[in-house]
């Protein structure tokens, strides 16, 4: 994958935190690991880890705390949510947060450095950029992965842009929360909430008034499309 992935895993429990540090350290990730909220987000105001893998329950701060002040400061950092909860509103409230990607306790240490590897592809860029397109109000300048609204730079997280990239590819393609999640997330199968969260973040980024959208449009029973024809 290139230059060495520094990852930062923040879990107050010691066994998971050593098992997940010692196995990624052990196939060459940088790891820093840290027990504690409030350390690790003292550490955060310098340290920028290609990736972070937060528990939601966190001594000092919380987890979801933490995502929230890391999103503030550093928007384009990829994290991964880990929770013991697997209601589907606990996934929801991680992604509300900022999470880009969750992990449900337990887990298997292959799939969390899948989960990482791929953030770290789409963040670092890793595959031939396509030239910069304008599509309606949007400017895409996909090999720097900055996008404009008029002429202001958007700011996403990593997971938003990867989505906005491929709906600004797709355009007037109605397209299925299946279709997202393997095209945008990767995955063959996956919670659909993931999906919907993620375009309620995007919508309120992109829409003049989210509520009535006017660019990325819900098909009702068949999943969504993105047009700037209405808009135009």
């Amino acid at each position: 994958m290139g230059a060495r992935v520094e990852v930062m895993v923040v879990e107050d429990d010691e066994t998971v935190l050593a098992v997940v540090s010692d196995y990624l350290g052990g196939r060459g990730y940088a790891v820093t690991a840290l027990r504690d909220g409030l350390v690790a987000r003292d550490a955060l105001r310098t340290a920028r880890p290609d990736v972070l893998v937060l528990d939601r329950m966190l001594p000092g701060v919380s987890g979801d705390e933490l995502c929230r002040q890391v999103r503030a400061a550093a928007p384009r950092t990829p994290i991964i949510m880990l929770t013991a909860l697997d209601a589907v509103e606990q996934r929801i409230d991680g992604l509300e947060h900022g999470a880009d990607d969750y992990v449900v306790k337990p887990f298997a240490l292959r799939e969390l450095q899948l989960r990482i590897d791929a953030l770290v592809r789409r963040s670092r860029g890793l595959h031939v950029a396509p030239s910069p397109f304008t599509l309606g109000p949007f400017r895409v300048d996909p090999a720097h992965r900055r996008i404009w609204a008029a002429d202001a730079e958007m700011t996403l997280t990593s997971r938003e842009y990867e989505l906005f990239l491929f709906l600004l590819q797709n355009p007037d393609r109605t397209l299925t929360r299946d279709d997202l999640l393997r095209e945008v997330w990767g995955w063959s199968f996956g919670e659909a909430s993931t999906v919907t969260v993620h375009v309620r973040r995007l919508r309120e980024k992109i829409e003049p008034e989210p509520r009535f959208p006017r660019y990325l449009l819900t098909e009702w029973g068949r999943g969504y499309r993105f047009t700037v024809g209405a808009a135009a």
